[in-house]
């Protein structure tokens, strides 16, 4: 028998190619062949580098991922959060925030969660509410998919929010009225979905979190500011939260809140891994409505 040759496959005679996170080593058709018994130190070095830069695209997340960890989402399938409403004194209502069983849209498995507003008898008199928004958002909480909600109270809405990520662009149609595409940048996600992608998210005092959000028509930037560690009490029991006011700023006309305006949206989320918000102030025509949370399923 002979003696077995090495086969020397010099750098000139490949091409090394990322496609997202796979890299691929391409040998060209008309290469050289050596018959040297051994891989010269230059090439061994190539070789070498070639496979570290497989190793560490397989180990590093894609950059633009809403979350850097592999810790278990703080929600799940079956989470049902219910609050009751006040207007002042007045008992004024219930709100639902639950996370539904997943759901496959347009080929994609997605989170699917509700949000569910009703006003008591008595504020239907001043200001009624019947309203059920929906959100879809991929697997990975990386944007929203799809948005819907439906209001009979006393503004009817029929929207429809579509997110089409292969053109950086949402629709918005309301009652099958269709408005003009708008633009959406990476990371978009509906204002239902922020409940949950503000839970994703590091909350410590004093910090700030910035999330992209669109109403199908226009786009806002949610400038969410952690102000401080407050201890809320709802009936006979006491959670230890973190303060959040989501600041919405305008991106096309860059609005900017003076001073000493009243936030239109607060929220307390617990100060634990669940980040679960028991108390929610959320501005409207007749002022503001608070909701505390009075259950948690399961």
């Amino acid at each position: 028998m002979g003696t077995e040759k090495a086969l020397e496959i010099s750098p000139a005679d490949t091409q090394c190619y990322t496609y997202g996170r796979r890299v691929f080593l391409k040998i060209k058709k008309n290469m050289t062949v050596s018959k040297r018994s051994s891989i010269n130190k230059n090439h061994a070095r190539y070789l070498v580098f070639v496979l570290i830069l497989i190793i560490v695209s397989t180990f590093i997340p894609v950059a633009g991922s809403t979350r850097a960890s592999t810790k278990p989402f703080p929600f799940h399938p079956g989470e049902k959060l219910t609050y009751r409403a006040k207007w002042g004194f007045i008992q004024a209502g219930e709100l639902t925030l639950e996370v539904l069983p997943m759901e496959t849209v347009d080929g994609t498995e997605a989170y699917h969660f509700a949000m569910i507003m009703k006003t008591s008898p008595v504020i239907d008199h001043i200001y009624k509410v019947r309203e059920r928004q929906d959100s879809y958002c991929d697997i990975g909480m990386n944007h929203s998919i799809l948005y819907k909600k439906v209001s009979t109270g006393e503004h009817p809405r029929d929207v429809v929010v579509n997110f089409y990520w292969d053109k950086l662009e949402a629709t918005r149609s309301n009652f099958g009225e269709k408005m003009a595409p708008s633009h959406i940048v990476p990371g978009t996600f509906d204002t239902v979905s922020l409940y949950y992608v503000i839970r994703l998210k590091d909350i410590k005092e004093n910090g700030l979190i910035e999330i992209p959000v669109s109403e199908g028509d226009k786009s806002i930037m949610v400038k969410a500011s952690v102000t401080k560690r407050e201890m809320i009490k709802v009936d006979e029991k006491v959670y230890d939260t973190v303060e959040v006011i989501p600041d919405m700023e305008k991106l096309e006309a860059q609005h900017v809140v003076k001073k000493g305006d009243v936030p239109e949206l607060v929220i307390w989320f617990t100060a634990d891994d669940k980040r679960i918000p028991v108390k929610i102030q959320s501005k409207v025509k007749v002022g503001y409505f608070i909701f505390e949370l009075v259950a948690i399923e399961p």
